[in-house]
């Protein structure tokens, strides 16, 4: 199993990004899959989640209205689009199975300046 995410930069408040996570190793498309974060001194915690078939989502009370999560099956790619990004969203992200969780990618650094 192998998680590979990128698309993290620096900007400036109110911002917008794309991340990218690219699954490859097992059956991706059976996986309800989510997007984590960690930050500076904190725990990692979930961020979004959605379901195998891409139907259902769930977004944490602090991204929700800003961050976006989908998903392309036939690309093995889950995505997480993050608009009017605040100094607080800043963090390692991370992607991985909700129900299954395999090893973590290396994840891919967001900082966001006020």
């Amino acid at each position: 199993d192998q998680l590979t995410e990128s698309g993290g930069d620096s900007v400036q408040s109110g911002g917008s990004l794309r991340l990218s996570c690219v699954a490859s190793g097992f059956a991706f498309n059976l996986y309800a899959m989510g997007w984590f974060r960690r930050g500076p001194e904190k725990e990692r915690e979930l961020v979004a989640a959605i379901s195998a078939d891409g139907v259902m989502t769930y977004y944490a009370e602090s991204v929700k209205g800003r961050f976006t999560i989908s998903r392309d099956n036939g690309l093995n790619t889950l995505y997480l689009q993050m608009n009017n990004l605040k100094p607080e969203d800043s963090a390692t992200y991370y992607c991985n199975s909700v129900s299954a969780p395999s090893d973590w990618g290396q994840g891919t650094r967001v900082t966001v300046s006020s």
